[in-house]
């Protein structure tokens, strides 16, 4: 077992690569979200600030900065407000209004996986419920349109004791309870076996373990596999075999749930 002081003496490496890729990301999230909003018309300057949490951009960069940034995606014009006054709106332009509808077509032909993948999100978590709010962040990623009130017979809304909204998977599907480490092994069983199925890890340029973490990092590899959608309430939390469970569960998250390995097929 690897003790709290090693891990704190650990050489802590910035993969540049990734952080350009989730900064890239973020602009790129935001001006979808804006192309949506504006779609084929144009809309004025102090509609597009109201939905700004919607952005995620940062407090201090105005609209106006951001838009103009993508000259292919949108364009500014002007027109006069009842008091007079040159007020800046904004437009998409063809070329941004067409990958618009593509990705709309795109995530349409694949309604069925989209729905697996919310299906197994839920499948992941305790009662097979989630707040709405937190499905609500992740609806770029797993690519929701209308999926939920469009499949009454495989979710439901739910009012939770702290006056919040939760979407609760109404059935279980055995189909989509393997994950993907397990399918990338060609295993397909269901229960608490000792396969003791291994993580792959790569490691950033320049970021270094010391001989003792790889060697418990190998043997933590070697422990017991326990599916994510099994459950783990017969689990001691302080153990090892617990730990690789949980990291079982955030693999699956980032590497079954993702929208983008769904766009990457494309």
């Amino acid at each position: 077992m690897i003790d709290d002081e090693e891990v704190g003496n650990l050489k802590w490496v910035k993969d540049k690569v990734l952080d350009e890729v989730v900064t890239g990301e973020r602009e790129v999230r935001a001006a979808f979200v804006l192309v949506s909003i504006i779609n084929r018309g144009c809309l004025p300057v102090y509609h597009l600030s109201r939905p700004r949490r919607l952005l995620g951009l940062p407090d201090d960069l105005k609209i106006s900065t951001f838009v103009r940034r993508y000259p292919n995606l949108f364009y500014e014009t002007y027109n006069l407000d009842s008091g007079g006054t040159r007020v800046p709106w904004y437009c998409s332009t063809p070329e941004a209004f067409s990958l618009y509808q593509q990705e709309v077509n795109i995530l349409r032909c694949n309604q069925k996986d989209l729905l697996d993948r919310l299906c197994k999100l839920l499948m992941l978590v305790r009662e097979r419920m989630l707040p709405v709010q937190t499905i609500d962040q992740l609806k770029w990623d797993l690519g929701l349109l209308s999926l939920i009130p469009n499949n009454p017979d495989l979710f439901s809304l739910v009012q939770l004791p702290d006056d919040r909204v939760g979407l609760k998977l109404l059935s279980w599907d055995d189909r989509l309870a393997i994950s993907q480490l397990q399918k990338n092994a060609g295993s397909q069983q269901t229960e608490v076996t000792n396969d003791s199925l291994a993580f792959p890890i790569s490691f950033t340029r320049g970021f270094g373990l010391k001989k003792k973490c790889m060697a418990w990092l190998l043997e933590w590899q070697k422990l017991p596999y326990t599916s994510p959608y099994l459950d783990a309430s017969l689990l001691d939390p302080r153990t090892d075999v617990s730990e690789k469970r949980i990291v079982g569960v955030f693999h699956e998250c980032s590497i079954s749930l993702c929208r983008r390995e769904l766009s990457a097929g494309m």
